[in-house]
């Protein structure tokens, strides 16, 4: 999903969108996924079809905003954890929580499948194979199988919500950003 543009209609000629730069995977063999222990009314979105949004609360007070992949009846999903907004701040999504406020996504959402007649989806672009390096490796802020290197983010934004001990910022003048691609 990294490069991909998460979209939202705000009124008819009016959008909010921004490219994927950060994500993290999970998937219900692995201990941190919310399906590991079977399925709940709080995870049952995330055994649904892939395409739907699986939103959840996060210490009570951030919303956590998943896209359901894979198949239906096995949990997987992929974490949307930093998006880059042309013409705005580059950390205003950075960041799961961020995220989900910059976009008025909330537990409301949860189950919304993504497409133009709801009013948010995924948008590929040319964009996506001008981009350079991606880093994969460990997820953040969770306590078990936390050594599983499903989280990625790309190398080049300043967006990204955490990056790897030793991989620093890219100066401004060398990093990549939203508006380096057309028809954005």
């Amino acid at each position: 999903m990294i490069g991909c543009f998460l979209i939202k209609r705000l009124s008819k000629n009016k959008f909010v969108s921004g490219v994927i730069v950060e994500t993290e995977a999970y998937s219900q063999e692995e201990a941190s996924c919310h399906g590991y222990s079977g399925r709940t009314k709080r995870n049952e979105t995330l055994f649904g079809d892939p395409g739907h949004l699986y939103i959840y609360l996060s210490y009570g007070i951030y919303h956590c905003v998943n896209i359901v992949t894979g198949k239906k009846n096995w949990a997987n999903g992929v974490l949307l954890r930093s998006i880059a907004i042309k013409g705005e701040d580059e950390r205003i999504a950075a960041g799961p929580g961020l995220l989900a406020k910059r976009f008025g996504l909330n537990k409301s959402h949860d189950n919304l499948r993504l497409s133009p007649k709801n009013n948010f989806w995924l948008a590929e672009g040319d964009h996506c194979n001008k981009m350079e390096a991606i880093v994969q490796t460990t997820r953040i802020g969770i306590s078990q199988a936390k050594d599983i290197p499903w989280r990625w983010y790309l190398e080049r934004s300043r967006s990204v919500s955490k990056r790897v001990k030793g991989d620093k910022n890219p100066p401004i003048n060398k990093c990549w950003t939203p508006s380096s691609f057309e028809g954005l």
